[in-house]
C-alpha cells in the first residue's frame, strides 16, 4: 500500500520558500491523488479462480472495474488517504497562519520603504506623462505567500474532489462529500487519541 505524505518541518522558512512548499504539495498530490486509479486497483485482489486460457478466444467488452473489498478500500483511506490530506491541510493552514502574522524578517522592507519614500518625492506631471502617476509598490512576501495559498487551495479543492469521486465510484462509499468525509476521520481519530 502507498506510504501517506510525511509531514514536514512547519517553518516560516519553509511557507516562504515557495519552491518548497509547492514541491511537497505538488509531491504529496502526485504520490497519493494524481495517482487514485493506480492505488485502488492494487487494492483489488487477484482472480480466485486462476487463469482459463478460454477466456481470450472471444474478445468481450471491457466490464467495469471489479469491486473493491470495503475493508481494504477503509484502510487505504484511514491509513494513505486522510493522513495524506491532513498533512497538506496542516501545511496550508500554518503557512496561512505565517502569511497573516507580522514579518520582521522580511528582507524587502526597506527596499519598499525607500521606493515609497521616493514615490512621495517624485513631481508628478500627468499632462506630459499619463503614466507617470501610477506607482505600484513591491508586494510584502506575506502578501505574495497568500495569493499563492489562495491558488493551492483551490487546487487542493479541485483535487480532493475529484480522489473523492473515484473513491465513491470504485468502493461504493457514501454521499458525502471529501470534507465531510475528511472532518469525519479527524472526529474519529480525536476520540481514539491518535
Amino acid at each position: 500500500m502507498t506510504e501517506p505524505s510525511v509531514h514536514p518541518n512547519l517553518t516560516p522558512q519553509f511557507c516562504f520558500s515557495t519552491v518548497a512548499l509547492r514541491d511537497f504539495l505538488r509531491i504529496s498530490r502526485g504520490a497519493i491523488d494524481d495517482s487514485i486509479t493506480q492505488n485502488l486497483n492494487a487494492l483489488v485482489t487477484p482472480a480466485q479462480s486462476g487463469f482459463d486460457p478460454t477466456s481470450t478466444s472471444v474478445r468481450i467488452p471491457r466490464a467495469p472495474s471489479r469491486p473493491i473489498d470495503p475493508r481494504a478500500c477503509q484502510a487505504f483511506k484511514d491509513k494513505v488517504l486522510f493522513p495524506s490530506w491532513q498533512a497538506r491541510s496542516d501545511v496550508l493552514t500554518y503557512c496561512a497562519y505565517v502569511a497573516t502574522s507580522p514579518d520582521p524578517d522580511d528582507p524587502d522592507v526597506a527596499l519598499r520603504a525607500v521606493e515609497t519614500e521616493r514615490n512621495r518625492e517624485r513631481v508628478v506631471d500627468e499632462r506630459l506623462d499619463p503614466y507617470s502617476g501610477r506607482y505600484f509598490p513591491r508586494e510584502a512576501r506575506t502578501e505574495s505567500l497568500a495569493n499563492l495559498l489562495r491558488q493551492e487551495r483551490s487546487v487542493e479543492s479541485i483535487v480532493r474532489s475529484r480522489t473523492w469521486g473515484l473513491i465513491r465510484e470504485r468502493c461504493g462509499d457514501s454521499f458525502q462529500d471529501a470534507e465531510e468525509a475528511l472532518d469525519r476521520w479527524r472526529g474519529e481519530r480525536e476520540n481514539r487519541g491518535t
